[in-house]
């Protein structure tokens, strides 16, 4: 009778495990199903922008206001910040918590200064009399740069919550399976800023 018992508790733990499993993959699932959205997203924003590239309405051009060391500065911050979401995925796969926790401070603070950095090439800008309103051209620049950089803002404040829970909880598959998905978001980012920087900044000075 005890082990009738026994067994029927193991099963209970086993089916709840695999219950948790499933429940984790549905998660990731539903995170690519996201990113494969916001690929959307951000093509439908290029498309439009390359639409109204040449749009200028008799205002500023954007060879005539774009600074590309600074641009070069937050394309490099952005990479370097790639690499130290990488070097934390290391540090989790070695099970080292607070290695893991200085690698997303790292992360997050490169993430900051790339914030820092759009927000001051924005405010150059609109100084300079380029704002949404000053034609179509502007208006699809805005709001392309400025749906990157919004992405950044979210997966900073993503990135600090996944560093409570982590200080809180240590690592589980939960928090393993959110630093994970957090990383693809952030390479994800990286990738469309390549491509930004390209089509928006390179193309725009030549």
């Amino acid at each position: 009778m005890q082990q009738v018992a026994n067994n029927h508790e193991h099963g209970h733990a086993h089916d709840h495990e695999h219950g948790h499993e499933d429940h984790e993959q549905l998660k990731v699932l539903g995170f690519w199903i996201f990113l494969v959205t916001d690929c959307i997203l951000f093509g439908s924003l290029f498309a439009t922008y390359a639409v109204l590239m040449h749009s200028f309405a008799g205002g500023p051009t954007g060879k005539e206001l774009f600074e590309l060391p600074g641009v070069i500065a937050s394309t490099f911050i952005l990479l370097t910040s790639s690499f130290t979401s990488g070097l934390a995925i290391l540090a989790m796969n070695k099970g080292k918590v607070k290695e893991l926790i200085g690698w997303l401070v790292v992360t997050a603070l490169l993430g900051l200064s790339f914030i820092g950095l759009e927000i001051s090439e924005f405010t150059h800008l609109v100084h300079e009399g380029a704002t949404m309103s000053t034609s179509a051209f502007w208006s699809a620049f805005f709001t392309l740069v400025g749906t990157h950089g919004l992405h950044v803002s979210v997966g900073l404040f993503w990135m600090v919550a996944i560093m409570i829970q982590l200080r809180r909880r240590g690592l589980t598959p939960v928090t393993r399976r959110k630093v994970t998905t957090l990383s693809l978001y952030w390479h994800f980012l990286d990738v469309v800023w390549i491509f930004l920087f390209t089509v928006v900044y390179l193309m725009g000075v030549m």
